[in-house]
C-alpha cells in the first residue's frame, strides 16, 4: 500500500546509510563525545553562522521538547503554546510530567501572534495576584507549525522582541525544518532562527535520519550541566556516534536541502492532484502536510488502497485528513495516489 501517512515511515536517505555502515567499526566514545558529534555540530554551527552556538543531539522531538523546556525552566514556570502547539496536543502530557504546564493561547493558522503573547505577559504582572499564579516562562513555536504553515521573518522578528522585552527564552521545535526552510513562501534562514530564538532544533527524524535532533543553543547558551539534565530525563544516547553520523552527513554538500526540497516539490504536485480531484482543502500548508476534507465514505473507500492520517470530525459526516510528503515521495507514489482518488471521489 502507497504510504502519505507521515514523513518518517521510511528509513533513511541511502546517503545516511552509506554513512553509516561505512563508519560502522570504528571504536568510537560514547555519549556524543565522538569525532562525528564534533564534526556534526562544526557543520551546524556553520550552517547556522553561529560560531559560538552549542550543538547537543537527542533521539526524537517529544524527548526533546520536554528535556529542553524543563531544563530552560524554573520549577514554578511553564511554557506558551498555541492551543494546536505540538506540546499542547499531541505529546501526551509530555511537558506536564516534567513538572511544567502548557499554557495555550489562540493560534492562527497554527501560530502565535506577537500582540497576543505581549497582552498575556502584559496581563499576567499586572494581576496582583501574579505570585500565586504559574509564571509564563517561555515561549514555544514550531516551524513548520502542526498544520504546516510557516512563520515569516517579520513575525519572528515580533515574537523575539516580546521575549528579549520580558526576559524569557523563545524555542522553536523544528521538526520539520528541512522542509520549512525549502517552501518558496518562506523568507526565514537559518541563521534568523539561530539569529532570532534562545534554543531550537534541527529535526532529522521527519527529514531524512533513521532518528535524531540536533539541539542548538545560540550564542554559548546551554543551560548549565545539560548532559547531566539529559540523563535525568533517559535521553541519553551511550551510542552517540549514531546521531552524529547521521547529522555530519545531513550537514555535507547541501543533503539537508536537498530532502527538503524534494518533499517540497512533491507537496506541489500533491496539491495539484488533490485540487484537481475536487477536494476541499481544510487548511492551506505551504509545506509538505497538506489537509482536505472528505465524507466518511470516501475516506473509508480511499483507506483501502492509500494510507494517510485522519485528523479531526468536521462534522457527523465530513472528516479531515492528512496528506505528507518526504523525501522519499516518489512520482509512482503521487501517480498511484491520483490514480486512487479518481476511482474513489
Amino acid at each position: 500500500m502507497i504510504s502519505f501517512e507521515n514523513d518518517y515511515s521510511t528509513g533513511a536517505h541511502p546517503r545516511v546509510l552509506e554513512a553509516l555502515a561505512a563508519t560502522n567499526l570504528e571504536p568510537a566514545p560514547g555519549y556524543g563525545t565522538d569525532r562525528f558529534c564534533a564534526s556534526a555540530a562544526e557543520r551546524i554551527r556553520a550552517a547556522c553562522a553561529d560560531g559560538t552556538a552549542d550543538v547537543f543531539f537527542l533521539v526524537g522531538g517529544t524527548q526533546t521538547n520536554a528535556v529542553v523546556i524543563s531544563s530552560l525552566l524554573a520549577g514554578y514556570e511553564g511554557v506558551i503554546a498555541a492551543d494546536t502547539g505540538h506540546i499542547a496536543v499531541h505529546e501526551a502530557g509530555a511537558i506536564e510530567a516534567t513538572g511544567h504546564k502548557a499554557i495555550a493561547l489562540p493560534e492562527h493558522d497554527g501560530k502565535l501572534r506577537a500582540a497576543e503573547v505581549e497582552a498575556y505577559l502584559e496581563g499576567f504582572y499586572a494581576d496582583a495576584n501574579y505570585e500565586h499564579m504559574v509564571f509564563p516562562g517561555m515561549v514555544f513555536i514550531a516551524h513548520p507549525s502542526e498544520l504546516g504553515t510557516l512563520y515569516s521573518l517579520a513575525e519572528l522578528e515580533e515574537l523575539s522582541a516580546v521575549c528579549r522585552r520580558f526576559h524569557i527564552p523563545l524555542y522553536l521545535d523544528g521538526a520539520r525544518l528541512s522542509y520549512g526552510l525549502a517552501a518558496p513562501e518562506s523568507d526565514v534562514t537559518l541563521p534568523d532562527i539561530a539569529r532570532l530564538t534562545d534554543a531550537f532544533y534541527i529535526g532529522g527524524t521527519k527529514c531524512g535520519a533513521l532518528c535524531g535532533e540536533a539541539v542548538v543553543f545560540p550564542r554559548g547558551g546551554m543551560p548549565r550541566h545539560f548532559l547531566t539534565h539529559v540523563k535525568q530525563h533517559g535521553a541519553l544516547l551511550a551510542k552517540g556516534r549514531l546521531l552524529g553520523v547521521q547529522f555530519d552527513t545531513l550537514f555535507t554538500n547541501g543533503l539537508y536541502g536537498e530532502v527538503g526540497r524534494t518533499a517540497i516539490d512533491a507537496a506541489a504536485e500533491l496539491r495539484r492532484i488533490l485540487s484537481e480531484a475536487g477536494c476541499t482543502f481544510f487548511r492551506e500548508s505551504p509545506t509538505n502536510q497538506q489537509f482536505v476534507i472528505l465524507e466518511n465514505s470516501q475516506m473509508e473507500a480511499l483507506a483501502e488502497r492509500i494510507r494517510f492520517s485522519f485528523w479531526e470530525r468536521v462534522d457527523d459526516t465530513h472528516a479531515a485528513i492528512r496528506f505528507v510528503t518526504s523525501w522519499s515521495t516518489t512520482a509512482e507514489d503521487l501517480a498511484f495516489l491520483e490514480t486512487a482518488l479518481a476511482a474513489t471521489l
